[in-house]
């Protein structure tokens, strides 16, 4: 007999042939079963090999159903790669398509009253909050709608009580305690809650009103790479949904968003085919100790998690900045060991870009710029380029996100580092 309890940290039961589970993820168990309980706070669960119960702590009996997960345990596996986190990023192809063609399912099941929102809160953690960032300049672009994006640790000290905001929690695992707790206080304020998550039936999905669902299989990597360009995937789809229902965008133009996403598709699966460059230019970054990440506009957010990533699996301290802000101070600490990772998307950013790298190149810090396939201008400033193929900019933090990873896994390779365990970390932070 086993008894389990929780409160406040998740835990899912597992039910396999005469055989039953406890564990703190679904990962865990997918060797043994994948149907799955989970438990909320303040139920005790007594199993047996033959009989699972689950009671309120006055003793009142709980019935629940079983949740059932279509991961197998080939999925939690390496696969012949080195680390988890290569396969996954390998996977990103698979797990976009995965993400875009769930959305028929999501889209019925989103309620028409989320449409009368007059303002977007957008809550969330790390990989998570830089996800909600980009999301940000696409609920603004597609829908009009004011949007603000809160980290979830600090979203309850805001006084905010506006009914008629929208509140999306994006939590890759479902069970960040940060998020949780925002869900809770959203609620409490009379906000309507919808919840981004990649796990079925986990925590988040009961304390919100409605959920979505990445699909991007399980991410055994402590640093998120697959669940992030989901994340984002799904902002594209779910801001333009509400944009085309709200009458702010045409019909043609939700399509072309998802015609956009399937090249998107494609040119990650281009990244993947020659890495060459990637695997050249990380192993020089591996031995800087700090690096700033640079962008504008979209591709801000985008800076924020290359940086992210560097510093969680290579221990490079590693900073994102918006370019233009750069003047105001980061300046100073420009020298020649101080490498620069320049994010450039064709778009209305891109003369103030190449400003912002002459600007660098010109206190001799070393520029690494990230740019569409058949850029020349940058050409002037630096002649360390990785580039992307060309797609409609707006849509590439996908892409650029996808080689951002990539150099920072072969950074930390390089460096001997514990890259799917980073030290310090762990995948889901139910702590607060």
């Amino acid at each position: 007999m086993i008894v389990s309890a929780r409160m406040r940290s998740p835990m899912v039961l597992g039910k396999g042939v005469n055989e039953g589970f406890v564990a703190s993820d679904v990962t865990a168990l997918l060797k043994y079963t994948n149907r799955f309980l989970y438990m909320e706070d303040g139920e005790i669960a007594t199993l047996t090999r033959d009989n699972l119960h689950i009671e309120t702590l006055e003793g009142k009996t709980v019935k629940r159903a079983f949740t059932s997960v279509d991961w197998g345990e080939e999925d939690a596996e390496k696969g012949g790669f080195d680390h988890f986190m290569i396969k996954e990023i390998f996977e990103q192809p698979q797990s976009l398509h995965q993400t875009l063609t769930g959305w028929r399912s999501e889209e019925e099941r989103l309620s028409r009253e989320l449409l009368s929102a007059r303002m977007m809160r957008v809550v969330a953690c790390g990989t998570s909050y830089h996800a909600g960032l980009v999301g940000r300049y696409l609920f603004e672009k597609f829908t009009k709608l004011p949007t603000q994006v809160d980290m979830a640790s600090e979203y309850r000290y805001a006084d905010s009580t506006l009914d008629d905001s929208l509140v999306l929690l994006m939590t890759q695992s479902g069970e960040t305690a940060d998020t949780i707790a925002a869900a809770r206080e959203a609620r409490r304020r009379g906000m309507r809650t919808i919840a981004m998550t990649n796990v079925v039936g986990s925590t988040i999905t009961r304390e919100s009103e409605t959920s979505l669902y990445l699909r991007s299989g399980p991410e055994i990597g402590v640093a998120a790479s697959k669940t992030f360009t989901s994340q984002v995937m799904m902002m594209y789809l779910l801001s333009s949904h509400m944009g085309y229902k709200m009458g702010r965008i045409s019909k043609g133009e939700y399509d072309a968003v998802q015609t956009n996403l399937r090249h998107v598709i494609r040119a990650v699966g281009g990244i993947l085919n020659d890495i060459s460059r990637i695997k050249e230019q990380a192993k020089w970054l591996s031995e800087a100790r700090d690096a700033f990440y640079i962008g504008r506009y979209i591709n801000f957010p985008t800076a924020l998690e290359g940086a992210l990533k560097m510093k969680e699996i290579s221990y490079i301290h590693c900073e994102g900045y918006p370019a233009g802000e750069l003047k105001h101070g980061p300046l100073a600490l420009l020298t020649e060991e101080t490498p620069i990772i320049a994010i450039i998307s064709d778009d209305h950013t891109y003369e103030k870009m190449l400003g912002n790298v002459g600007e660098c190149s010109a206190r001799s810090s070393p520029v690494l710029a990230i740019v569409p396939e058949g850029d020349r201008e940058v050409k002037r400033y630096t002649d360390r380029i990785i580039t992307y193929p060309r797609i409609d900019p707006l849509f590439s933090p996908i892409p650029i996100s996808v080689i951002l990873q990539l150099l920072a896994y072969y950074a930390a390779k390089e460096r001997g580092c514990e890259i799917d365990k980073p030290r310090n970390l762990a995948k889901s932070v139910t702590v607060e």
